[in-house]
């Protein structure tokens, strides 16, 4: 139960992260994707694919490498809230630098504007990871932990739906301005967008947490004794980085379907952005659903479907006679990513105590990052030394092994079976 205050400004919490949520989604999710934009933008200024290439992973080591670092801060806050709001600009402000760069570009020439945009997408990326433990650990303490699971899928969803209208604008402007004034108008706009995002994020309520919720931090040497003893004592979320990690490279196929089809039956990149929208689309209607299925029936068993429908994905892909086989491959990976997003972030939080929430969110997300680090290297090893049926079908034996994982030695965390029961 949460207490009065936080419960009497649950609807308010719930509007303004949304809105927060659905911004930061529009500019960094479509005006200034990762996944397209930036590495577009990189093009430009170097012909090295693999500096391009690693400009991607740095956006998941950033994410995840600093959330085990800052918790044993951030478990002794009682406030989570003025950390999020510091360490968030971090990752907002760099835009409008980029913007201020490409600007620039003609005068600074692409050596520098390359090494000026590494130092800036580099302490973006650091920003969010900074951010990510005290941004998850406050979103836990002001949501019902009943309506979790919702409350991620809904924002994920329009997280989505928002990053799909901000990349069909960053299409037009890209079409109608030439580089690099394009790329400094659509950096522009994301950093705005960014702002008022940033603004409603601070509009959230938070008190202050009861003395028995908050820990003193301590020395390094004993902070690491301190995660060593929650890891041996815990053999459920031991159970849980297992299924992390397997998960982890199962999920590593989403990065070879495209280069796959293109291959096998020579994809247009007019049919390649179909099966982006077709992604999008069903990552944005299945968030939310999947969000209240799990708050109802356990996240446990959501993931367990997930490891599933990756493994089908897999096979859809292998198995394709033609290639409208990717319509099914990108519909269940769409479906896929919405489930590992939102029931991940709950389901992490319903270890531990509310003291120790912070370190089981910091290693669930740190501890798996070399996994997402290399399974791609290696991935793209085996396929490029081997053949992609091998490096396809060791990936569908990490997703089965996931699902065997979550299905007999883990259990749903102490925390979920009165969650569970209060959604009923």
């Amino acid at each position: 139960m949460l207490p009065q205050d936080l419960n009497d400004k649950l609807r308010h919490n719930t509007i303004v992260n949304i809105l927060d949520g659905s911004l930061f989604g529009f500019g960094i999710m479509g005006l200034a994707s990762y996944v397209t934009i930036i590495p577009l933008f990189l093009s430009y200024l170097t012909e090295s694919t693999a500096l391009i290439g690693f400009v991607a992973t740095l956006f998941h080591i950033g994410w995840q490498v600093p959330q085990l670092l800052t918790s044993n801060y951030v478990a002794s806050l009682n406030r989570y809230k003025p950390v999020v709001i510091a360490m968030t600009l971090v990752e907002r402000l760099p835009y409008f630098g980029l913007a201020l760069l490409a600007f620039s570009l003609p005068t600074l020439g692409a050596d520098l504007a390359l090494l000026l945009a590494l130092l800036l997408l580099g302490l973006q990326s650091l920003g969010g990871g900074l951010t990510g433990t005290a941004w998850q650990s406050m979103i836990s303490k002001i949501m019902p932990p009943h309506r979790l699971g919702t409350f991620f899928g809904i924002q994920s969803a329009c997280v989505n739906l928002f990053g799909a209208g901000g990349a069909l604008l960053a299409g037009l402007i890209l079409k109608r301005l030439a580089f690099p004034q394009s790329f400094g108008l659509l950096f522009t706009i994301t950093g705005l967008s960014l702002l008022v995002s940033f603004a409603f994020l601070a509009m959230t309520y938070e008190s202050k947490s009861a003395p028995k919720n908050v820990v003193e931090p301590v020395r390094w040497r004993a902070f690491g004794g301190r995660l060593r003893q929650i890891l041996r004592g815990d053999d459920n979320f031991r159970w849980f980085l297992i299924a992390r990690c397997l998960t982890g490279v199962s999920l590593t196929a989403i990065s070879f379907y495209t280069i796959y089809g293109i291959r096998r039956f020579d994809m247009s990149p007019e049919f390649v952005g179909v099966l982006t929208s077709v992604l999008l689309v069903s990552n944005t209607l299945s968030s939310s659903v999947i969000g209240w299925i799990g708050d109802r029936w356990g996240h446990r068993r959501v993931l367990i479907a997930a490891n599933l429908l990756t493994v089908l994905a897999i096979v859809s892909a292998l198995s394709a006679s033609d290639v409208g086989f990717f319509y099914i491959v990108f519909a269940l990976t769409g479906i896929v990513n919405s489930a590992q997003w939102s029931t991940i972030m709950t389901i992490t939080i319903q270890f531990g105590s509310v003291a120790e929430r912070p370190y089981y969110i910091g290693m669930a997300n740190t501890l798996i990052a070399p996994i997402t680090i290399f399974a791609p290297i290696f991935g793209g090893w085996l396929v490029d030394a081997v053949s992609f049926e091998l490096t396809f079908g060791i990936f569908a034996l990490a997703g089965l092994m996931s699902a065997l994982v979550y299905i007999i030695p883990m259990h749903d965390p102490r925390g979920i079976k009165g969650v569970i029961a209060a959604a009923d």
